[in-house]
């Protein structure tokens, strides 16, 4: 049974997808089982660029400068997770700096996760090899089950 459950969140509304589908299997699942669920974040932007004219430079983030961006991550998954913890899940918090994909299949084997439900944007033919999928990346890499919800599309603006 699922009683380990990574949940990747990048802090956008599509991210979220998947959090009522997990609410559902954690309502479904407790009392009768122990769930725990880990909220992930990973901060993919290491670097900021210096401009001088048409010249640009990456400069990787330092250690202190990357302790508020952790932080404001954390804030955010604290603050997600409450909904969580009201259905009787344990949430556990978690924040790492690298590539999202090989971080989020590293995290699921740390915690020795049951399962991974994220959500997707859906693109496909273009905009998905320009963009990637960290998704699909996952799905292709990873070795524990994934439970993969679709964002619904944006509404378009008036």
């Amino acid at each position: 049974m699922y009683e380990r459950i990574l949940v990747p969140l990048d802090g956008s509304k599509v991210g979220e997808a998947a959090l009522p589908y997990v609410e559902e299997l954690v309502a479904k699942l407790t009392p009768n089982h122990k769930v725990e669920i880990t909220l992930f974040q990973v901060i993919s932007s290491l670097a900021y660029y210096v401009v001088a004219g048409e010249a640009s430079v990456p400069v990787p983030y330092t250690e202190r400068e990357l302790k508020p961006i952790k932080q404001r991550a954390r804030n955010y998954l604290n603050r997600i997770g409450e909904s969580l913890k009201s259905k009787g899940a344990v949430v556990k918090t978690r924040v790492s700096a690298g590539k999202a994909a090989d971080e989020i299949i590293k995290a699921a084997e740390e915690i020795n996760a049951d399962l991974v439900a994220m959500s997707t944007h859906g693109r496909s033919g273009l905009s998905r090899w320009a963009l990637g999928s960290v998704t699909d990346k996952v799905l292709r890499a990873g070795k524990v089950p994934l439970l993969i919800i679709r964002a619904p599309k944006e509404e378009k603006q008036k």
